[in-house]
């Protein structure tokens, strides 16, 4: 996993080709122009989830992981903090191979606290629970780059 600012990203670039493209989109794009739902930038390989809600107190929020893609955490407006716990501490519960979707039970080992301007990227080993509210209730908007790990 990556935990940054926005301004550090350039130091991963040559991680891999895909990381690369997401990493200069992000570097470059104006993300507040992003539409709702999928905006692509390299098919498949990369593109971007955009959307908004409000965060949950900790009770109510859910593991989530993937098994082909990593995520970009990027927080437009409003704040949150992400759990993030590796794959082998915890215990799938669910699967959905069509939208790579794996659900987990388990406690958090790391919390990740998230303003505008920080980035997580999480890889497939790298379970995260999102949502969680960090000073009580705030609506979050937020774009996560679907990077092809």
């Amino acid at each position: 996993m990556i935990y940054t600012n926005y301004q550090q990203m350039e130091r991963y670039l040559g991680v891999s080709d895909a990381l690369d493209t997401a990493i200069r989109y992000l570097k470059t794009a104006d993300l507040s122009q992003l539409q709702f739902g999928r905006n692509d930038v390299d098919g498949d390989n990369v593109y971007i989830n955009r959307f908004d809600y409000d965060t949950l107190p900790l009770d109510k929020a859910a593991w989530e992981g993937h098994a082909q893609y990593a995520d970009i955490h990027v927080l437009l407006s409003g704040e949150e903090k992400i759990g993030v716990t590796d794959v082998s501490r915890l215990t799938a519960t669910t699967r959905d191979e069509a939208t790579d979707f794996i659900g987990y039970e388990g406690p958090v080992e790391t919390w990740f606290t998230m303003h505008p301007g920080d980035v997580l990227v999480v890889f497939p080993e790298d379970v995260h629970m999102v949502k969680v509210q960090l000073n009580g209730e705030a609506h979050v908007q937020k774009a996560v780059f679907k990077v092809r790990a």
